[in-house]
């Protein structure tokens, strides 16, 4: 192989997109103790490149004319201080070393330097969960070059960077197809220079790759001797005795381009009908791509070892979006385009059996390990819930593992849960949407159901206010939102039922429901006493039929909805300021005082559920006006 070094003009030079330079400055500084990893990673990238080559040529066997052995190959030179790994991969033209090195084209760039903390071993983490795992290479290395020609091109082009805001894509010579990665190594990581340490990094973190992995004898010479450092074997072909839980966890990190450890691994073989096998694993973690708006998966599909894809969508259902790991089936042609496996029965079949394998390992570690379980769900549960939207086969297994936030307990619970709790007389399940756990917890429609100790779900997901409608009901017990329509709350018996009965509504309050009306007219669809409060004085209230008031202003803030459905107002007929304004309205009669005291408790109400005011400066005028009258 010849490299020849071509001189950069300015045409040639970019600069890094602002976010693969932050993300330079976290690796630069990140554990030192992680080091190693760079080489796991330079490796996993090689291993996807010769991949996605052996896939083309199924179709175009050019591609690999003159050099069919696929092979990643690491070259030392103590001499010159470079490390280098090398393929004979898919490659890379000049446009997509500036796409691929560059930048980063990927959905939740903000949310991994928003979560970026400066504590290096988190952050090394995050980096991983990301998926930009090249980049650490500038852990080791000052200066970091790529040469690379593109299977089927003739042109080769050096990519070039010390990482420090600048890189240079400049053209260069590469006798064959493929990439070197060369690192011109730091004064203090010349360890990765010695054969014995380079060995062991491979075994440790390599060495279940399907594709030979070479250490080169000389490292300044190509077609020198080289040993073979890693066994090379499908791990998803192997019995499950002869892995290690070292080397499932290896395995994850390398098909999920991740730092962490899987919090749940499947490894079956299926066979009969059909034939497949897979290795999946559910992160520890949530990648950062998990709501990104094209839902993709990232499982990879192997056809009799060889790869497909990795990111064949039929493989399971989009709210399993998490997994990360391989299927590789027996029954689909080897040269099975990407346009027909949409279509394919078998692919079908294998995803339904593939959805139920994982929904009832996941049942088995509801039940066995609950505490564990909570941990994914606050992780995965949202996109679990997608599930249960989309009205598939599994929502019955999809609702029993749901787990929620409630008025009765720290821990989450179960919809069975709620059920062996409810009160008698109690013919729904209650919840309640919010933006975060506190505005939905402190929101006084919850006033009513503590005081009979009523189980209220607590629920925090934007996608609760979909699949709730959606779903309706469960065991025959309806979905109510406490800020829906009449509470219901009278044929509820509360344990201390008998010890504090509800006393009646005071005399005077139909006069002032009566006033109110009239003062708010078309602001309010209606006026009346509430069952629900105990102590705030009024709240809003969406009538069955209308948009849940959570789920209105969630639209509204995305500019899905222009204007509102009128509420209604509900007022505490025991509340000492109820009280006070139907005193005042059978001693003076002053409607133009009350009617002031209609809009405050109006807007009130609004504030208390998060709503932005119609007219602020109507309100202060009016607060203003009621408290120079209090004290004057």
């Amino acid at each position: 192989m010849t490299n020849q070094e071509t001189k950069s003009s300015p045409e040639s030079r970019h600069g890094f997109q602002a976010e693969v330079g932050r993300l330079l400055e976290i690796v630069a500084h990140s554990l030192y103790s992680e080091r190693a990893v760079f080489l796991r990673e330079l490796i996993s990238n090689a291993a996807d490149a010769c991949d996605k080559l052996r896939y083309l040529s199924l179709t175009h066997p050019d591609l690999i004319a003159g050099d069919p052995e696929l092979k990643v190959v690491i070259r030392a030179d103590a001499q010159a201080g470079t490390l280098t790994i090398a393929d004979n991969g898919i490659g890379m033209n000049r446009e997509d070393l500036v796409e691929n090195l560059g930048t980063i084209a990927r959905s939740g760039t903000a949310a991994f330097l928003k979560q970026a903390t400066g504590d290096a071993s988190k952050d090394l983490a995050l980096i991983g969960q990301f998926g930009v795992g090249f980049y650490a290479a500038f852990m080791v290395a000052d200066q970091v070059e790529v040469v690379s020609r593109k299977a089927g091109e003739t042109e080769a082009w050096r990519w070039r960077s010390d990482g420090k805001g600048e890189f240079e894509v400049v053209a260069a010579e590469r006798d064959k197809r493929g990439s070197d990665v060369i690192l011109h190594l730091k004064a203090d990581a010349k360890e990765f220079l010695e054969r014995d340490r380079l060995k062991k990094i491979v075994t440790k973190y390599s060495d279940h790759i399907p594709l030979p992995i070479f250490l080169a004898a000389d490292g300044t010479k190509e077609g020198g001797k080289e040993e073979r450092v890693n066994e090379a074997s499908a791990l998803w072909m192997k019995s499950k005795s002869e892995i290690t839980e070292q080397g499932y966890a290896e395995f994850y990190r390398h098909s999920a381009h991740a730092f962490d450890k899987p919090w749940m691994t499947l490894h079956f073989k299926v066979e009969g009908v059909l034939e497949y096998a897979g290795l999946l694993f559910v992160p520890s973690t949530r990648p950062f791509d998990l709501f990104d708006p094209d839902r993709k998966n990232r499982l990879k599909l192997y056809v009799k070892r060889v790869f497909i894809t990795d990111s064949c969508d039929e493989l399971v259902p989009p709210y399993l979006r998490f997994l990360r790991g391989v299927v590789d089936s027996s029954d689909l042609p080897l040269n099975i385009s990407r346009e027909m496996l949409q279509h394919n029965p078998v692919l079908a079949k294998m995803r339904t059996g593939i959805t139920k394998r994982v929904l009832g390992e996941l049942e088995k570690r509801a039940k066995d390990e609950p505490d564990s379980y909570a941990d994914f769900w606050n992780q995965f549960g949202a996109v679990l819930k997608e599930g249960l939207y989309e009205q598939n086969d599994q929502g019955d297994a999809l609702l029993s593992l749901a787990r929620f936030r409630s008025t009765a307990s720290d821990k989450l619970v179960s919809l069975a849960d709620y059920l062996g709790r409810m009160k008698p007389g109690q013919e729904a399940i209650y919840y309640i949407t919010g933006e975060t756990l506190e505005a939905a917890s402190r929101s006084p429609h919850l006033e009513g159901f503590r005081a009979r100790d009523v189980e209220v779900l607590l629920l925090t997901d934007p996608i609760d206010e979909f699949w709730v409608p959606a779903v309706g009901a469960y065991k025959e017990k309806p979905l109510r939102s406490v800020t829906r329509g009449g509470a219901e709350l009278d044929k509820i018996v509360s344990a201390d039922a008998d010890k504090k009965p509800t006393p009646p509504a005071p005399d005077g309050m139909d006069g002032l429901i009566a006033l109110f009306k009239l003062t708010l007219k078309d602001a309010v669809k209606d006026v009346r006493a509430s069952q629900r409060l105990t102590e705030s004085a009024a709240c809003l209230v969406a009538e069955d039929g209308d948009l849940d008031i959570n789920l209105e202003r969630l639209l509204r803030q995305h500019k899905r909805l222009d204007t509102g459905a009128k509420r209604v107002l509900e007022i505490n007929p025991q509340c000492d300021l109820v009280a006070a304004l139907i005193k005042r309205l059978k001693t003076k009669g002053n409607a133009d005082e009350l009617g002031e005291a209609a809009w405050l408790m109006l807007d009130q109400a609004r504030i208390l559920q998060g709503e932005t005011l119609e007219d602020p400066v109507a309100f202060a005028r009016r607060q203003s006006e009621m408290m120079r009258r209090a004290l004057g």
